[in-house]
């Protein structure tokens, strides 16, 4: 698969196949977990030396790792933090990664911090910051960079663009990859209304890096993206759809509160695995 428009050069040469999100609390049911092709880990959790005995080792089984920051605040006003891109370019080093990803949010301002990834207003201001900063990061990093569009329970007013354009032409300008998180995409189409399938084909989906699936769960009409939850049926839906259109490079579980017992998180990831089957299965046929 290449990427088009700003980084035609660039071709993507990893091959993930299924992942989970690494977290101590998966340690043994994921190193027994059948199928895996790559594990995500949020750099932040890794210390200055070394990695955790269980990330090591899928390393030695083969598995690739993909760092995942979430304290970068790329979308604020302030720029990267050198320390901080030293550090998740030293845990891309350390883990091997053929990438790194990241959020389009801040996650702090004016020396506070938020504790949350907190959406950025699509303004074309804002996208003038996010365009400088995402520059700076990919500088810093060894490998490149894959940029993921949060769920939002609210949004800023006085948008300019709508999610879709904003995420397009902020990767079109910087040359950054899409990570694809459906849960995201599912829980604000479906909280602030509109038609899922046609926000998801207006994504730059030629620019894919691995996608995110997560649970999540429905209270008073709100969708919730818990990743403490299952994966509901509308997900798994966007999954086949999304492989009915076009393949990525991967496809990842995130689990992050709420552990499930270990027959029931492998039952999940046949679950994502058999949606992916079908959109591939659906695809082949026209």
């Amino acid at each position: 698969m290449r990427v088009t428009g700003a980084v035609d050069s660039v071709q993507i040469t990893w091959q993930l196949g299924q992942g989970a999100g690494w977290r101590p609390q998966l340690d043994g049911a994921l190193a027994r977990a059948g199928g895996l092709g790559f594990l995500e880990v949020i750099a932040e959790s890794l210390g200055p030396r070394g990695l955790p005995s269980g990330v090591a080792a899928a390393r030695e089984r083969g598995l690739s790792v993909v760092p995942h920051g979430v304290s970068l605040s790329l979308g604020g006003a302030e720029r990267p933090d050198r320390r901080r891109l030293d550090r998740l370019a030293s845990v891309a080093e350390r883990t091997g990664a053929p990438l790194v990803s990241e959020h389009i949010a801040f996650v702090r301002a004016g020396g506070r911090e938020s504790g949350h990834l907190l959406p950025v207003p699509r303004t074309r201001e804002a996208l003038e910051i996010l365009v400088e900063n995402v520059a700076i990061a990919r500088d810093a990093l060894p490998v490149p960079l894959a940029l993921e569009h949060v769920a939002a329970l609210v949004e800023w007013p006085d948008a300019e663009m709508d999610e879709a354009a904003f995420v397009g032409e902020l990767l079109e300008r910087t040359g950054a990859l899409l990570l694809l998180d459906l849960s995201n995409l599912y829980a604000n189409a479906h909280n602030h209304g509109y038609d899922v399938l046609e926000a998801l084909v207006r994504y730059p989906l030629g620019r894919i890096a691995y996608v995110h699936v997560g649970g999540g769960t429905f209270s008073d009409g709100v969708y919730h993206d818990t990743h403490a939850h299952p994966v509901v049926p509308g997900v798994l839906r966007l999954v086949e759809e999304l492989f009915a259109i076009v393949e990525a490079p991967g496809v990842l579980l995130e689990r992050d509160d709420d552990f499930p017992p270990e027959h029931e998180l492998a039952a999940e990831l046949q679950t994502i695995a058999d949606a992916v089957r079908r959109g591939r299965e659906r695809r082949a046929a026209e």
